[in-house]
């Protein structure tokens, strides 16, 4: 008799932008790339892949002055 052991199954990086862009106070540029370890430009990819795909994401202003922008999932695609 065999016991089977499933694996968790792992988050992939787009449902970590998508998790962390869910969140009330959203996330910010470096935020998104400390927890996914991509460039910038590919941050800023995935979020207008998400757009594509139906999200609506707003932009929220720095809390403080120089301080950074922020991204939020405001809708997503079955919402609409």
């Amino acid at each position: 008799m065999s016991q089977t052991t499933k694996t968790p199954t792992r988050e992939t990086k787009s449902a970590l932008v998508r998790r962390l862009l869910a969140r009330k106070s959203g996330a910010d540029l470096a935020a998104l790339q400390d927890a996914t370890g991509w460039q910038p430009h590919s941050v800023r990819a995935a979020l207008s892949t998400l757009r594509k795909a139906g999200y609506t994401i707003d932009r929220l202003p720095p809390k403080k002055e120089g301080g950074a922008v922020a991204y939020r999932i405001a809708a997503t695609p079955e919402a609409a």
